[in-house]
């Protein structure tokens, strides 16, 4: 990868985000990987390419078309030029990931896994395969025929398309898009033969029966190429007063429709005139992304490849195990009023939280729940808990945040369900997202209200609660949760600004505080003291946290990184980072926990946290960072984070080259994420 390092102390952002994305495509490429999981990760490649060109291509558009170098925003580069290196990366990354395609496909026939084209359909498989068109395709088949007068209606975001070109027996063409729908399934399996396995995509299908699609056509040959458009997916909020805030929420949503194109992948082998026509419809020119590609898009499908019964060629799913000494059954609220307990999801079952919650909604004694809603799963307890706490007289306040980006929807069809059945619906902070995440529930006792609460590095969602790492405290600590408590009095009061004793919150004293505690270690290490830092964090950016990184490693500082995403910082640079090494670990499961150690003169401070070192987290969030009391806790957050640290199988040494080089030695195979699980399982055993 091109190094683009500003005066040997900064990455651009956007550029470090597709190195990040580069470690994506590794896994796809690592032949230690099971097949399937291979190609699913090739899905998260194509998923994440989509989100970064929709979000972070476009507001890099923006500053170019607004006139402005942008150089300030971007890292020393000029906007114009950014938006070029970032198109010739893409390329790169995208021809790397076909041949890796091409290498997992021909690996899948090895084991008797054939993903057909239409040319290679046999006569029995095509009435299969006529019949599952019919019943299951024609009719929500969505076609529009082109021509030179009518205007083109807006494609949709990200949605694949093909492109038909049929060369009429008049001598004319006669252009057609056919949508490839999200709705329906992209993979269909056909009848297992043998020992084989087959599987067509859906694109593949169209192509077999574009005949029956376009048979009041006559023409002597058709053709048919995809095509996908990306769009600007920034949110314009209109300023019409008479409109509730969800509601101008779910109308940017719409209009994210119809935002600006900022990348058009099409299939290299499209014939020049049809690509011509297109563009010109579509109003796309130089200035936007415009990426050749293969024969399929919408990649990101691949992470639903379908498992075929074949475990062979997936990953071991693990058993989630249980927190020593916190029981789903019985009162949990009996057994964190002793001691404080630590879940470390995946590792641990994700269950003590819907525990934690429904036992809330149906306690007599239980007087108030409040919770920060971020993403929710599909189909959520932690959503039905809350309703049925409201259903049963408590009163439960939820600061939800349905700008969460591209859950809006789901999050505005939950807010309303709640809203609905009485639960207090709190849409975050004026110029800020709540980003925290939270939870505390007030029970009576003894005539007087104690507090419970859990604190959290990640969402509460089921769903991906089975494959991203995140810490959840839970506690009883009356003077964390009254500090917790201050931040919900926030959301409802938020022209005052709160002291917190405890807790480390955004967007008002994250910076400083941690600044605070760097200063401290600098100050130790001058006076001949022991000082380090460890960090674990998915991304760091703000260039003042660098600085101050930058300043404790001149200062002979020890700092330790594992940064899953974008880091901007730039680790081993004589004079300025030496003393800084930074690693990232992309594995089966994606690393999420925020964990923040400071020597503190071998008596450590630790805080797990919702927020990283990004501007966005320290100055536009309602963040929380949460110190650690328990010793025992103590001890296995900082043991987690050395089992990262000593991975040498999918750690990668971040540095100045950007060459995303594996972290190898000469010491036995370690793999942090499958020893994490068994250092927990020992703990249980022990």
């Amino acid at each position: 990868m091109t190094n683009h390092i500003i005066d040997n102390k900064y990455i651009n952002r956007e550029l470090s985000w597709l190195q990040f994305n580069h470690r994506v495509l590794q896994e796809a490429a690592d032949e230690s990987v099971p097949l399937i999981e291979r190609l699913r990760f090739l899905g998260i490649f194509s998923n994440n390419l989509d989100e970064f060109f929709k979000v972070r291509y476009a507001t890099v558009k923006r500053i170019d078309y607004a006139g402005r170098a942008g150089k300030s925003q971007l890292g020393g580069i000029k906007a114009s030029d950014l938006l070029e290196i970032i198109t010739n990366i893409v390329i790169k990354h995208q021809t790397e990931s076909l041949k890796i395609l091409s290498d997992i496909q021909k690996k899948l026939e090895a084991e008797n896994i054939f993903i057909l084209r239409e040319s290679k359909i046999t006569k029995s498989q095509k009435q299969y395969l006529r019949k599952y068109f019919i019943e299951k395709v024609s009719p929500a088949l969505v076609t529009i025929v082109l021509n030179t007068e009518i205007k083109l209606p807006n494609l949709k975001d990200s949605a694949a398309y093909l492109a038909v070109n049929m060369h009429l027996k008049d001598g004319e063409n006669q252009y057609a898009l056919i949508e490839i729908s999200k709705n329906m399934d992209r993979f269909i399996v056909l009848p297992k033969v043998g020992d084989t396995d087959n599987v067509i995509l859906l694109d593949d299908l169209l192509r077999l029966f574009l005949n029956d699609i376009f048979n009041i056509f006559e023409y002597n040959k058709i053709t048919a190429h995809m095509i996908k458009i990306t769009r600007d997916a920034e949110l314009d909020l209109d300023s019409d007063l008479t409109k509730s805030y969800m509601e101008k929420i779910s109308d940017g949503v719409k209009e994210r429709q119809e935002g600006e194109p900022v990348r058009f992948v099409y299939d290299k082998t499209i014939d020049k005139k049809t690509l011509e026509f297109l563009m010109d419809k579509m109003g796309i020119d130089n200035t936007d992304s415009i990426i050749p590609g293969g024969r399929y898009h919408n990649r990101r499908d691949y992470m639903d490849f379908p498992s075929l019964g074949r475990t062979n060629l997936l990953y071991d799913k693990i058993v989630p195990l249980p927190v020593k000494g916190l029981s789903l059954e019985g009162s949990i609220f009996e057994t964190i009023a002793k001691k404080d307990y630590l879940q470390y999801a995946p590792y641990h079952t994700f269950s003590y939280v819907v525990k934690f919650l429904r036992e809330a909604a149906l306690d007599p004694q239980v007087r108030a729940i409040k919770i920060t809603i971020y993403r929710l799963a599909q189909i959520s307890h932690v959503a039905s808990s809350l309703i049925n706490a409201a259903k049963n007289g408590k009163k439960v306040m939820v600061s939800m945040e349905i700008r969460a980006r591209f859950d809006e929807e789901a999050n505005i069809a939950y807010a309303e369900q709640m809203q609905r059945e009485g639960v207090q619906l709190i849409f975050g902070v004026q110029g800020l997202k709540v980003h925290s995440k939270m939870c505390i529930i007030e029970r009576e006792e003894d005539k007087k209200i104690k507090r419970y609460g859990f604190i959290s590095t990640g969402n509460f969602n089921e769903s991906t609660a089975k494959i991203y790492t995140d810490y959840t405290l839970f506690t009883a600590n009356q003077k964390i949760l009254k500090d917790v408590n201050k931040v919900f009095n926030f959301f409802e009061v938020n022209y005052k600004i709160y002291r917190f004793k405890h807790i480390i919150t955004s967007p008002h004293y994250t910076r400083n505080k941690f600044f605070n505690l760097i200063d401290r270690e600098i100050n130790n290490v001058k006076e001949g003291k022991p000082g380090y830092i460890k960090l674990k964090m998915n991304s760091i950016s703000n260039y003042p946290m660098i600085d101050k990184l930058y300043e404790a490693s001149q200062a002979g500082v020890k700092i330790q990184m594992i940064v899953r995403g974008i880091c901007c910082l730039v680790p081993g640079v004589k004079g300025i980072s030496e003393n800084i090494e930074v690693i990232s670990i992309v594995d089966k499961f994606l690393e999420h926990t925020r964990l923040y150690v400071f020597c503190n003169n071998n008596n450590p401070l630790v805080y797990i946290s919702s927020a990283d070192f990004m501007t966005r987290n320290i100055e536009n969030r309602v963040e929380v960072s949460c110190p650690i009391y328990d010793n025992d806790i103590k001890e296995e957050l900082i043991d987690t984070f050395h089992i990262c640290w000593n991975d040498n199988v999918k750690a990668r040494i971040l540095n100045k080259a950007q060459n995303n080089t594996y972290k190898r030695n000469d010491k036995p195979k370690y793999r942090s994420q499958f020893e994490a699980y068994t250092y927990l399982k020992n703990k249980l055993d022990a």
